[in-house]
């Protein structure tokens, strides 16, 4: 049976509140007093614990701990009333479309932090519901995926004839990661592997015995060049749709360390296929050991965009990078610039969608930068309104030299 917690109207549920991504986000919306939150898992006595630590650190907000099944559909149901906003940050083990469509049938939108992707059945007809229901679930939120493709419309809103652009990256915490549950959703995401590169008007697969599977990616923040491998994300594929003048895009991602990526990372890959259905729990600590025992500076968090054009038939260009120590704030910093929009209205529209299609780009670099993500921003050619705020219509054309 689970308990019964009187909820403020309007409240923010986060399942899975006192795990290492939740909890990050409950001290981002306590801190900004952006809406009562309701710190929900099985543990209670880890709920409870939190909700009394944020209410004493934040006098302003209203923070209440409750214990909840995520496998138990009516209880979740339950545990909505009051709810304005649902936020899943919990790992793939939690079946994220059940909880959503209970979410959805108690009448409160939803926030999705998990990766892989939801089953494509079980999308559509979410989708179908929450657009019939008038309310809002956006899915794969965070900064990998939920940035890349937030990062792409805002160049595309600077530079008209956008034609090349590249998003990459890079995780590389100090004494490398430590094992969560979440870091199995990683390795899961190994599982079938593919990877495709947007040219020439189509989505083309790219084999990773090919050169062109590990493009070469600056990095700003000291890492320079890195060579990294090609990634599929959802988000992105929806792109050269969105903007039609989109010639060359993808998404890649930076190794770990030498040892790990070509010696451990391909070990797992050769041991998926043959893993079946067991828990991958053991590849995920033998991929954190391997970057705890490897890894070396420098470090950090990064997401990277290059992006190349024309305006007004003269070519531009622009870099922008977004830079962090921890990755689990990384991941919360940009999820919480979405539940604030969602809060607001001003970024909700009805049905299903990537956090990367669905966030304000211009909102989201202000507001992570906000939170303490380092951004840096260089362009080549007259860029129109390159700045962190949002262009405006006949903005000044500024020439700034590349870094």
């Amino acid at each position: 049976m689970e308990e019964v917690v009187a909820v403020s109207e309007g409240s923010v549920l986060i399942l899975g509140g006192y795990g290492e991504t939740g909890r990050r986000i409950a001290e981002l919306l306590a801190r900004r007093a952006a809406a009562p939150l309701v710190i929900a898992g099985r543990d209670p006595a880890k709920a409870g614990s939190l909700a009394e630590d944020l209410g004493r650190r934040f006098p302003g907000a209203a923070v209440v701990g409750v214990r909840l099944d995520a496998h138990d559909a009516e209880a979740v149901g339950r545990a909505m009333d009051g709810v304005a906003l649902f936020v899943n940050a919990t790992t793939s083990a939690v079946p994220g479309p059940m909880v959503a469509a209970a979410a959805l049938d108690a009448g409160a939108d939803v926030v999705d932090l998990q990766y892989p992707s939801w089953d494509a059945m079980a999308a559509s007809e979410l989708a179908a519901r929450a657009e019939t229901s008038g309310r809002c679930v956006v899915t794969q939120a965070g900064f990998h995926p939920g940035v890349p493709a937030a990062l792409v419309r805002w160049a595309a809103a600077r530079v008209p004839e956008l034609e090349t652009v590249w998003v990459g990256g890079l995780l590389r915490e100090s004494g490398g990661f430590p094992y969560t549950p979440a870091v199995d959703d990683l390795v899961l995401s190994f599982r079938g592997y593919r990877a495709h590169m947007y040219r020439d008007g189509r989505w083309e697969h790219i084999p990773f015995t090919r050169a062109e599977s590990m493009p070469a990616v600056w990095f700003d923040f000291g890492f320079g060049r890195q060579r990294t491998s090609l990634m599929d994300l959802d988000e992105m594929l929806a792109l050269p749709e969105l903007v039609p003048s989109i010639r060359r895009c993808g998404f890649s991602v930076a190794g770990f360390d030498p040892v790990t990526d070509w010696v451990v990372g391909m070990l797992i890959f050769a041991a998926l296929p043959f893993w079946g259905q067991r828990p991958v729990t053991p590849l995920s600590k033998l991929l954190c050991w391997s970057t705890r025992t490897f890894a070396r500076p420098p470090y950090g968090i990064v997401v990277q965009l290059e992006a190349e054009g024309h305006t007004g038939g003269r070519p531009v260009a622009l870099r922008l990078g977004l830079f962090h120590e921890d990755g689990y704030d990384m991941t919360a910093m940009p999820a919480v610039s979405m539940i604030e929009q969602l809060l607001d209205g001003s970024a909700r529209r009805p049905g299903l969608r990537p956090m990367g299609l669905a966030v304000d780009p211009d909102r989201l670099i202000t507001d992570v930068l906000s939170m303490g993500v380092r951004v840096r921003m260089r362009g080549r050619g007259a860029v129109e309104g390159l700045s962190l705020g949002r262009p405006t219509k006949g903005a000044r054309r500024r020439r700034s030299r590349p870094s």
